[in-house]
């Protein structure tokens, strides 16, 4: 995700926030003005945001005080101006208690804010970093504005202030949030990093003119669709002011692609990953741990293969692990010199294309510009955005969120950086659930009526889908882990250390949720076909949209002779004779057919490797328990679940990502 989240209590507020973050994540000297620092750091001063501020007397835009962050976010959720306030009522002759009531707003809390930290894809902040200044201009403000939007969206559609017995009301504010936003630069690794921390205040106003405080759960459960909105917004806008187009790019084999610049090189983002492979390297050394970490006994104490969950939580012990100290902070005019100067001699990629980035994305986006057309398909786009999050959630369980987020994330795959239509995310999220989805709500509580909480699932069966690989039951701690969790284990040859071989892992959600989508498409092409027959869509453009590049059509070299069949190619590939003659339908069902003997051909692919996984898993614990009956009597000791309780190591904080700390 490009947005993280994090609590703001009061005490952290003096010892991290006023101290390194109000200064661009750099160490303040002691005794220094705000401004004054924040000057010598060369970062901007904050500034005041949200509809919030009218009922403070404040306005949009404001430079942000240290007494007011103080009093805000340091004081239990006091008035920004309580010290003005208190001064005024005590020289008109009123109480200390009565002028200390008066700057309060409401009771006073502990988790006085949340930290939320926007930045955009790496390949929009390495044009920001080594483009001219027209780049670096227009890229700050779709940032800006992005944050602006998401901001907005928060205080229509997330925020809700809970009052009442046990909070069983609930009521958005109406008047909105209060906001402050500092930017920083440049990630802890020193290399380019355009981001903005936005603290945002737990305290609103009611109806009645008390005030409340913002159900924080809210905000958490809700960050993955701030940050689809966030990235889908910044890279419209960047896309639309430069000239430019997004594509999408598979960072690690298995996850979901991400959506980058068309033309931004590849090395030029590993240049600034620094910290991922630190990360990496760490992560390697941990899962080997993982693998090989036995009892008292002797026994293995987990599964012999990482899960996803145990990766994600192995990720952000390796973020804390290799997360370096702050380093000294510099202007950014410095900055940009120095980011240039170190790409041209240490990254890898040409200097002429270093200094001429933006023709470059420009060239590129020409290119997928008259290839690839944005047409969206909202019957076509529900099935993609419900099958993918009905295998992506646990138990195919899910919440309108979840819809929400997958429904923006497609509309940024197919639009490839072009603007889309106000509610068309929110269109797309209501046909599938009208469609696609059953409400399997029980709500017990209050909270379970609203619509933001009901509980949904698939109406239709993926009886068909291929089952997960299981690893064997009982491992053999005396042999290596196999890459496939379905072969035998291949004897480990001495002196080998961490990360010499292949940890073998559980196949990623995100690999068996595009064969979800592949599966209910075809059952809707083969169930709903005289239905959906006399519907006019655009549907070759919308499956243009969404391939990658190398899956398009090439342009045809001689106009005479395009009819000719193309020559065989890999088994994978798109038939392209098919394609032509489909650009004259016009009807979805129809497109749908288009790579139907490609998708049943991986469906059966991914059918016999199941198959074949849990036959050779069988044979091996078969040839394991014969072997354990002939030396132990026919003691079998089980492999303890994989759930995480008996290996806890200290967790870092929620922020974790492409650079941890920020």
């Amino acid at each position: 995700m490009t947005v993280d989240i994090r609590v703001i209590r009061a005490g952290q507020m003096y010892r991290y926030y006023l101290r390194e973050t109000v200064v661009g994540d750099g160490r303040r000297p002691v005794r220094t003005p705000l401004r004054d620092a924040q000057e010598q750091a060369g970062v901007p001063a904050g500034r005041w945001m949200g509809r919030g501020l009218a009922a403070l007397g404040l306005a949009p835009g404001e430079e942000v005080t240290e007494a007011q962050l103080r009093n805000l976010f340091g004081e239990r959720g006091r008035h920004p101006d309580a010290d003005r306030i208190e001064a005024d009522l005590l020289a008109a002759g009123a109480s200390p208690k009565q002028a200390f009531k008066a700057g309060a707003l409401g009771r006073q809390v502990t988790v006085t804010g949340v930290d939320f930290v926007f930045r955009p894809q790496p390949s929009i902040y390495l044009l920001w970093a080594l483009g001219d200044e027209e780049a670096r201009l227009a890229i700050e403000a779709a940032h800006e504005r992005a944050i602006v939007r998401v901001l907005e969206w928060i205080e229509d559609e997330v925020a809700v202030i809970r009052y009442g017995k046990d909070g069983i009301y609930r009521v958005r504010p109406p008047g909105g949030l209060v906001a402050a936003r500092f930017r920083h630069h440049e990630a802890r690794s020193g290399r380019p990093l355009l981001h903005d921390h936005l603290l945002l205040s737990v305290k609103g106003q009611r109806l009645d003119g008390k005030w409340g405080s913002i159900h924080s759960l809210a905000l958490y459960e809700n960050t993955v669709a701030a940050s689809a909105l966030y990235n889908e917004l910044v890279a419209a806008e960047v896309c639309e002011e430069l000239g430019l187009a997004t594509e999408p790019r598979t960072v690690t084999p298995g996850r979901r692609p991400v959506m980058e610049i068309a033309g931004v090189p590849h090395e030029l983002i590993r240049w600034t990953s620094r910290r991922s492979d630190q990360i990496a390297a760490c992560l390697a050394d941990l899962e080997h741990e993982y693998v090989t970490a036995v009892d008292d006994d002797g026994e293995l104490k987990f599964l012999p293969v990482v899960s996803e969950r145990a990766r994600v939580k192995m990720e952000r012990i390796a973020a804390r692990k290799t997360r370096p100290p702050k380093r000294k902070t510099q202007p950014l005019a410095q900055l940009r010199v120095w980011w240039k100067s170190s790409a041209i001699l240490t990254s890898g990629v040409a200097a002429d294309v270093i200094t001429s980035l933006l023709d470059h994305a420009r060239a590129a986006a020409a290119a997928i510009r008259a290839r690839v057309a944005a047409v969206v398909d909202v019957a076509l786009a529900a099935v993609d955005v419900a099958a993918t999050v009905f295998v992506m959630n646990d138990g195919g369980r899910f919440h309108r969120r979840h819809l929400l987020a997958e429904a923006r994330r497609h509309l940024a795959l197919v639009l490839r950086g072009r603007r889309r239509e106000a509610g068309l995310d929110e269109e797309i999220v209501a046909a599938a659930i009208a469609t696609h989805c059953l409400d399997i709500s029980e709500p017990t509580t209050t909270i379970g009526l609203l619509k933001d909480y009901r509980l949904y699932t698939a109406r239709w069966s993926l009886s068909d889908l291929p089952a997960r690989p299981r690893p064997p039951a009982v491992p053999d701690p005396d042999r290596q882990p196999s890459a496939d969790p379905g072969e035998p284990a291949d004897v480990r040859a001495p002196g080998q250390d961490a990360g010499e071989w292949e940890i073998p892992r559980v196949p990623l959600q995100y690999e068996r949720a595009v064969l979800a989508g592949v599966v209910v498409r075809e059952k809707l092409r083969t169930t709903t076909a005289t239905v959906a027959r006399g519907r006019a869509y655009d549907v070759v453009a919308h499956q243009q949209a969404a391939m990658p590049e190398q899956l398009l059509p090439p342009a045809a070299a001689d106009p005479e002779h395009d009819d000719q069949a193309p020559e065989a190619g890999p088994g994978e590939a798109i038939d392209m004779t098919a394609l032509r003659a489909l650009r004259e339908s016009r009807t979805d069902v129809e497109a749908l057919d288009l790579t139907a003997d490609r998708l049943r051909r991986l469906q059966e692919v991914a059918t016999k490797m199941a198959d074949g996984s849990r036959v050779r898993a069988d044979r091996v614990r078969a040839d394991r328990t014969i072997g354990q009956d002939d030396n132990t009597g026919g003691a079998v000791r089980p492999v303890r679940p994989d759930d995480q309780q008996a290996h806890r190591p200290q967790e870092p904080g929620p922020h974790h990502g492409r650079e941890a700390g920020h």
